[in-house]
């Protein structure tokens, strides 16, 4: 069956650029990436992209302060499930930030690729501080924190540890071959190992 191509809806050509990036990274890596590539995925002419980045940096700077956003909105929102169902909220916020890895290697990689974005743009800035801001506090309010304004050894480890684990996994030296939910379970055991730390 052919695939069709892929419409935006007007006035939102941005974000289907965005989902062209994720695309293309996904499948051939964030250096496949070109705006004119993503046009063609969109169906628009290169010059409508150019409209909206300015140019490949551009792109993927908006790519990255995305994947910095979605990765805080998913801490958030496990913590709070958490929270009301009655579980682990230290370990819900490692889980979801390790699944949101898994779930989407494209935007983890481009994160804090430096050299590939824009580390001054405003919009970005403000991600990672909100990122920063929210794992400062307490590895987003799940354990002990005596200084919401710096990391905290433990606040450290916990970051270093998930961030270690699921950086592990996308580039393959650990669980390759292995389904996302044997992946999980590796997690969850080494952030059960890690709750010592915390007590």
């Amino acid at each position: 069956m052919k695939k069709t191509k892929k419409t935006y809806h007007h006035g939102n050509l941005a974000e289907s650029l965005l989902d062209a990036v994720d695309e293309l990274a996904t499948k051939f890596g964030l250096e496949a990436v070109t705006l004119r590539a993503c046009a063609k995925i969109v169906g628009v002419s290169p010059s409508s992209a150019f409209r909206h980045y300015s140019d490949k940096r551009a792109l993927l700077t908006a790519f990255a302060t995305k994947a910095i956003h979605q990765l805080s909105d998913s801490m958030e929102a496990a913590k709070k499930l958490a929270i009301k169902e009655g579980n682990n909220a230290f370990s819900a916020v490692g889980l979801a930030y390790i699944k949101f890895a898994l779930d989407k290697p494209a935007f983890f990689r481009a994160m804090w690729r430096e050299e590939t974005i824009y580390t001054n743009d405003e919009n970005y800035i403000s991600a990672t501080h909100q990122l920063s801001s929210h794992l400062q506090a307490g590895f987003a309010e799940t354990i002990k924190d005596d200084d919401p304004h710096s990391f905290s050894p433990q606040e450290l480890l916990a970051w270093s540890s998930v961030h270690g684990l699921a950086n592990l996994f996308v580039e393959g030296p650990v669980g390759k071959g292995q389904t996302k939910e044997q992946k999980m379970k590796i997690a969850q055991d080494m952030i059960k190992a890690l709750a010592p730390a915390f007590g």
